[in-house]
């Protein structure tokens, strides 16, 4: 589910817990190209996406593949990082939601 429809009936100040905890917990599409450039033969950016699967695999099998995988991946690093923030996003409406259900949390 979209993180938009998701938003759908959160009252103001849920929205702006939202922001504020998104304001935190984002991924830079910037630092992800940084990354790549400095640490790319290590990584780096991979480990900064929490892909540690693919790092790790980038890791053992960097040198045998001549680190042609590096030089594609500079490609997927800026979809992959927004990837990853929609997931954060929704992470924190279904926390925010929880929170607003729980008993003793009713807004009238």
């Amino acid at each position: 589910m979209s993180s938009i429809l998701q938003k759908q009936g959160l009252t103001a100040e849920q929205l702006a817990m939202v922001q504020s905890e998104m304001d935190k917990k984002k991924k830079s599409k910037t630092l992800g190209y940084v990354l790549w450039w400095f640490t790319g033969t290590f990584a780096g950016h991979r480990f900064y996406a929490g892909d540690t699967g693919y790092a790790v695999c980038m890791l053992l099998f960097g040198i045998f593949t001549l680190f042609i995988w590096n030089l594609v991946d500079v490609f997927f690093i800026g979809r992959r990082l927004e990837e990853k923030n929609d997931e954060i996003e929704r992470k924190i409406i279904e926390k925010v939601k929880l929170y607003a259900n729980a008993p003793g949390n009713a807004t009238a």
